[in-house]
């Protein structure tokens, strides 16, 4: 029987399903990439201080994040996060179609997990639990953060290192179902895995001593003259190196990953001037904190090999360090009953049009029942547990990255998927191009079935976490022995950030000029 707590958690959600609604749409149309979520956490701090939170912008010297707080007396204080970053090259319109939303780019952010409608769902959950707390009287802190950059791992590894989740209780974590078996359900044992990421930087500082003193001619500068390498030879060197050596990095019988993207090329100088700096960016998913560290003693060893051969300096900096999860059977129970109440999304009406077309567009015959069978159904943890070891070898613990794993060494933390719109394939071995998916979470009647379960999962988890002492005790009990006594015990692991909020590169971001407002780097039109 669901008690009168939890149906006002139901009642609330399912009255402000179009408040909800409107709210994810406003962030998806934003758009904005990491580090440069400046509209999306401006809503959310506007947002909150209308609901009565108090919020600390720029939390932790990160400009696109923030930590909010309400509370209803001495209680247990419950945290949880929005994320609100897209991705570059992304730009999806909420159409049935291929095409980049108005006036833009189709390189220029779009979302694609949705990290719009995770935030959004979130919210609603913590603001339906704050309106049922007020009606109750149930005691109890809310700690919501503004987590930016997840795309990079960003924020939480900052956060954490500068104490922000150190007076948490516990903590809720939610993403749209990105991989299944994870879908409409909780994380068991195998939680996300260790990421790092790193900058390296070339820089050719000194071109006039390429070749001992360059040549003999009167004017030094001359267009004639040999060119040093420089940095862009030095980038690419890097990119080279670094692609042939993967196979010396570790071992290939589990699951990780190695990926990079240059970010600046030599100051785009084509003339005989050798370039001057230049940028690449890697991302490192690996089970453990050891095999992170020999990765990148290799990346440093390819660097130096790199800018040795181009003539160039080097430098490498620190971008993300995010630690593996640990996993909470009590939150994970409790969260997963908790979705049974709220029950997994259902696409019915307006969304089947919306997927029928879509296929249709594509040249398919339209299927009476278009999405995934599995974004609409359950899934225990312990079953999505099975069949997620069957692609893993048994000694790996972690696999696949986000940066929730923050969390887990802080306080009882839950890993709660939900399903987003996916459609079923119309035929064996097809494959939808990704603007498909990235549509159907712009588009209202398809991904609000997701934001409003997760809602009411996620606020009716708080109230139990509130009302039942001898549950949450039972969560930090485990929290505790997992940890070796908790924070500070004998298995417990500190936070890795010892690195300032890396704010200051390039990043890709819309730019406002005498052009025009908000318009992304590259053109919108002839960009073919």
């Amino acid at each position: 029987m669901v008690s009168n707590e939890k149906q006002s958690i139901m009642n609330w959600v399912e009255e402000n399903e179009t408040t909800l609604s409107d709210w994810n749409q406003t962030i998806w149309n934003y758009g904005e990439t990491a580090w440069r979520e400046y509209k999306s956490a401006k809503w959310y701090v506007n947002q909150l201080r209308k609901e009565g939170f108090t919020v600390e912008e720029g939390s932790a010297g990160m400009p696109t994040a923030f930590c909010a707080t309400w509370e209803n007396g001495d209680g247990p204080v419950i945290g949880g996060y929005a994320e609100y970053d897209a991705i570059p090259g992304n730009c999806q319109a909420a159409d049935t179609v291929e095409r980049p939303r108005d006036g833009l780019s189709k390189y220029a952010g779009g979302h694609t997990d949705p990290h719009s409608a995770l935030g959004i769902g979130s919210l609603g959950g913590f603001l339906a639990a704050k309106a049922v707390m007020e009606k109750h009287n149930i005691k109890g802190k809310l700690k919501f953060f503004g987590e930016p950059a997840e795309k990079v791992r960003g924020s939480k590894p900052i956060h954490a290192a500068k104490g922000y989740y150190d007076d948490l209780d516990a903590a809720i974590s939610f993403h749209p179902f990105y991989m299944l078996p994870f879908c409409n359900t909780t994380r068991w044992n195998t939680h996300c895995a260790v990421a790092y990421s790193v900058m390296y930087t070339f820089t050719c500082d000194v071109p006039e001593t390429w070749l001992s003193g360059g040549d003999d001619s009167p004017i030094p500068a001359s267009h004639a003259a040999v060119r040093a390498p420089g940095a862009t030879d030095a980038v690419v060197n890097m990119y080279s190196l670094s692609k042939m050596s993967k196979e010396h990095m570790l071992s290939h019988n589990m699951g990780w990953s190695v990926n990079e993207t240059i970010l600046n090329t030599g100051q785009a100088t084509a003339d005989n001037i050798p370039g001057q700096m230049s940028q690449i960016y890697y991302f490192i998913r690996v089970p453990d904190i050891k095999m992170a560290e020999d990765v990148v003693k290799v990346l440093d060893q390819n660097a130096e090999s790199a800018a040795r051969a181009a003539h160039c300096n080097w430098k490498r900096e620190w971008v993300t360090k995010s630690r593996a999860g640990l996993e909470n059977h009590t939150m994970a129970t409790t969260t997963y009953q908790n979705l049974e109440i709220a029950g997994a999304p259902k696409f019915n009406g307006d969304a089947i049009k919306v997927a029928q077309e879509i296929q249709k567009n594509l040249g398919f015959k339209p299927m009476e029942k278009p999405y995934l069978d599995e974004v609409e159904t359950l899934i225990p943890p312990e079953d999505a547990e099975k069949k997620i070891r069957e692609t893993l070898p048994p000694w790996q613990r972690h696999f696949t990255s986000d940066d929730y794993t923050e969390y887990c060494w802080h306080a009882p933390t839950v890993r709660l998927y939900i399903g987003r719109p996916a459609l079923k394939s119309p035929k064996q071995g097809y494959a939808y191009p990704a603007w498909v998916m990235n549509a159907l979470g712009g588009i209202r009647e398809c991904i609000d079935p997701m934001i409003n379960s997760a809602s009411k999962t996620v606020g009716m988890t708080i109230i139990d976490l509130l009302t039942h002492p001898d549950l949450l005790k039972q969560a930090k009990d485990e929290f505790k022995q997992r940890t070796g006594g908790g924070i500070g015990g004998t298995e417990w692991q500190e936070p890795l950030c010892d690195y300032q909020p890396p704010i200051h590169y390039r990043w890709p971001e819309y730019v406002t000029t005498v052009r025009g407002r908000d318009h992304w780097v590259i053109p919108a039109e002839h960009d073919e």
